[in-house]
């Protein structure tokens, strides 16, 4: 037997790949589906089933394309109704694979299908528990996500996670390993540790809703309190995943090399967004007016998701020579397929094209606290939590997440400081701004944590009336 936990960061995710006597199992795969093939190939194995935990909502899965590629069928538990072909499982019911079983457990909750995978060894003993987004390490699935699908309230879909914990998964012994879904930096839930494997004892000693005398009324409570609004993106996802959706080989064919010039009439005939994928460092330099800066390198999926409103946007890509293709199939992740090409040869040949280029102005901690004592306005980015944790006085809340709600509170015409934990956050807020005119924006090199180390006077006292 063999279990490979495929964690791809960028999304805080994590695919399985189980294999027993030359039959494989793949958990919550990834959009892009030829590693598994490739895995499967090298192990001279077939991949037999597809098992998805639940309607993702943070990105697209690739049951749909494996099953066309491999005649597998997709498993999903009770209550689910894809619009595909699809194996609909009854709570309790029982896959061989090789000389091992993956038994069903229906634990709804988190959404109404949502089911984890119990792994039984060759001599029937509880093994593994592939525990999806019922339950995560250090936390559970947020029960806000399936509302108007479930029509209950997150109240009532917390108590039915509730049950599903108590009566599925904490009667497993100590020793089942947890392999879950999600690590931390996932929206998914909202205290994911940075583990990513984990077991049933562990759990029920550390994970705070796991606490062996906590009424259902303690739970809903605390599962729900501090809920903040799910990303945009996350609705267009689940349908993409309930009701299928083109091969990404399709998305990344179809995108076509530009030239600088052909780049420049292709954005202004389309109204396309172009997105800067390369290091803030490098977008600062130099880029392409009212192009939208999401480093590939950062947290760029669910970034995208979070801030790029319309899925069907086209999008031209200035990429790093090289990486077209991986950033065309990490926008495919979270749904945004109509990519229509990107600027060949990066960002240089726009300069030896003669063409128009913008920069961002940024300056280090230091000049910040000099400006600090003149009265220059500045704006925190970074999420509410870690505003809460520490900020600086009379600084206001104005998160990335949602910055749209924050246009009016920028100044049009004084100059005016953004920074985030590092400079990362602060940059894509900053290349928002500047594409809506706000060309008096300036970053602050290595945010916060250098900020830490200057004079600058902070706080962690703060108003509710500062925070969204």
């Amino acid at each position: 037997m063999k279990i490979e936990q495929i964690y791809t960061g960028c999304l805080a995710q994590g695919a399985y790949y189980i294999e027993s006597n030359g039959e494989v199992a793949i958990i919550d795969p990834l959009r892009e589906v030829q590693p598994y093939l490739d895995k499967a190939n090298a192990d001279n194995a077939k991949i037999k089933y597809i098992f998805e935990t639940h309607f993702h909502a943070d990105f697209v899965s690739g049951h749909v394309t494996l099953a066309e590629k491999t005649g597998a069928p997709i498993v999903f538990g009770p209550n689910a109704n894809p619009s595909f072909k699809a194996h609909i499982a009854k709570d309790g019911e029982v896959f061989q694979l090789g000389d091992i079983t993956i038994t069903l457990l229906h634990t709804p909750g988190h959404t109404m299908e949502s089911s984890c995978y119990l792994l039984k060894d060759k001599n029937g003993k509880d093994y593994a528990l592939f525990s999806g987004d019922t339950l995560f390490l250090g936390d559970v699935g947020r029960p806000d996500l399936a509302q108007k699908a479930a029509h209950m309230t997150q109240e009532q879909l917390a108590g039915l996670l509730f049950d599903s914990l108590r009566n599925k998964v904490m009667t497993l012994a100590d020793d089942v390993i947890v392999y879950p879904a999600h690590g931390a930096g996932s929206a998914c839930g909202k205290n994911l540790s940075k583990e990513t494997v984990g077991s049933i004892g562990e759990q029920k000693a550390t994970n705070y809703a796991l606490r062996e005398n906590m009424t259902k009324e303690e739970f809903v409570k605390e599962v729900t309190d501090g809920l903040l609004p799910p990303p945009a993106y996350f609705p267009m996802n689940v349908k993409l995943n309930k009701e299928g959706y083109q091969n990404v080989e399709n998305i990344i064919n179809e995108a076509k090399p530009f030239d600088a010039k052909t780049f420049e009439v292709v954005a202004n005939e389309t109204d396309a967004l172009i997105l800067d994928v390369r290091h803030q460092n490098d977008f600062e330099k130099g880029h392409i007016p009212k192009s939208i800066f999401i480093g590939i390198d950062g947290g760029f999926a669910p970034w995208v998701g979070a801030l790029i409103l319309d899925y069907k946007q086209p999008i031209l890509l200035v990429t790093p020579i090289g990486r077209e293709e991986e950033t065309i199939t990490r926008l495919a992740r979270v749904g945004y397929d109509n990519t229509i090409g990107y600027l060949d040869g990066g960002f240089e040949t726009w300069k030896k094209a003669g063409l128009e280029y913008d920069t961002l102005e940024s300056v280090s901690a230091e000049t910040l606290e000099e400006k600090i004592n003149e009265n220059a306005k500045v704006f925190d980015v970074r999420k509410p939590g870690e505003y809460l944790s520490e900020h600086i006085v009379d600084v206001p809340s104005t998160p990335l997440d949602f910055i749209n709600d924050h246009i009016a509170e920028f100044p049009k015409e004084e100059e005016f400081y953004l920074h985030c934990a590092g400079g990362y956050r602060s940059v894509i807020a900053a290349s928002i701004l500047k594409a809506r005119g706000y060309h008096n924006v300036i970053n602050v090199l290595g945010g916060f944590s250098a900020i830490k180390n200057t004079g600058i006077k902070t706080t962690n006292y703060v108003c509710p009336s500062t925070l969204k």
